[in-house]
């Protein structure tokens, strides 16, 4: 029987799409792959798999994760399986110098950046920006951790060779140009299937951690955090700027994706995340009357029906 093979190493990131399939009837199955292991001899199973690994999987106790995902998606795209978010999206999700690199080779402006390993080369780092006030965040992360906004070498200094100091997963440290949003809010665009759904406007007034999924809302004792409208969904997008992103993400072999920026009070659009494990903001999907994981798990139902006809052929 052909399935949706879910790879992922997040349950609670992951019920919202069994639902929607689960509603439509879609047989899947869900992979964790927080651990596991890889026979390469072995063949996929029949159906399609997507991937739904994060970067923020270390934040989570699975430190590894993204490297066995790197590693399966690697193998079933070798074996010829169906693979939505391949080795083309893991490759992005894990690096966000990688992320603007390929961006701006697509003619799409990100802030500028610098990559640093060490904390004398972060020092450094800020120096050739010369920018200030700037940005030092990670280059793999996931739902804003680590990013701090600095005013001054001294305040980088005191940060880095402090205490509360916390280096990337990866080693890498960014230091980054910062972009002064015109409304204090920045834009996340979301694709599905390689084509724009909807975007919604964020307010990020209250610090650079703006992951929309439900379990994000939930405090640290589970308590629920007030949301005042924080997402909203809005109006379409320029056509030039959906056709480029369509093209972007086509070209990087990414079906499902977010990709976020910010509008400068020049009207100059920066963007600086390419998220290929989005989640959708319950609230702001109720307010608008518009559904992505339902969207999603649509565009999941017809990929697998379209592997069941070509088995048949």
């Amino acid at each position: 029987m052909t399935k949706v093979h879910i790879l992922h190493e997040n349950m609670e990131w992951t019920q919202h799409l069994i639902d929607r399939l689960e509603e439509l009837d879609v047989p899947y199955e869900e992979w964790n792959l927080s651990d596991g292991l890889l026979d390469i001899q072995s063949l996929p199973a029949d159906g399609v798999y997507y991937n739904r690994m994060s970067a923020s999987s270390h934040t989570r106790g699975n430190r590894y994760a993204p490297e066995l995902t790197d590693q399966v998606l690697t193998w079933l795209e070798q074996k010829g399986a169906r693979v939505i978010n391949g080795t083309g999206a893991i490759n992005l999700e894990v690096s966000k110098l990688k992320q603007y690199l390929a961006l701006q080779a697509h003619g799409i402006q990100t802030p500028k950046t610098i990559g640093a390993v060490g904390k004398e080369n972060i020092l450094k780092a800020a120096e050739k920006l010369n920018e200030f006030p700037f940005i030092i965040k990670h280059n793999r992360a996931g739902k804003g951790l680590g990013v701090r906004l600095l005013y001054s070498m001294k305040e980088l200094e005191d940060y880095v060779n402090g205490p509360e100091f916390e280096d990337s997963v990866d080693g890498i440290s960014l230091i980054q140009q910062y972009i002064q949003s015109v409304d204090g809010h920045i834009i996340r665009s979301e694709f599905i299937g390689g084509k724009y759904f909807y975007a919604v406007k964020v307010d990020s007034s209250d610090g650079f951690e703006l992951c929309p999924a439900d379990a994000c809302q939930i405090g640290p004792n589970g308590e629920e955090i007030p949301e005042a409208n924080k997402f909203e969904i809005i109006d379409r997008l320029p056509e030039e700027q959906i056709a480029r992103s369509e093209a972007f993400l086509k070209e990087q072999r990414v079906d499902v994706a977010a990709l976020e920026f910010i509008i400068d009070e020049k009207g100059e659009v920066y963007t600086y995340d390419v998220n290929t494990n989005t989640n959708y903001n319950a609230d702001a999907e109720a307010r608008a009357g518009k559904y992505a994981m339902l969207e999603l798990a649509q565009y999941l139902k017809a990929e697998l029906e379209k592997v069941a006809v070509k088995q048949e052929a």
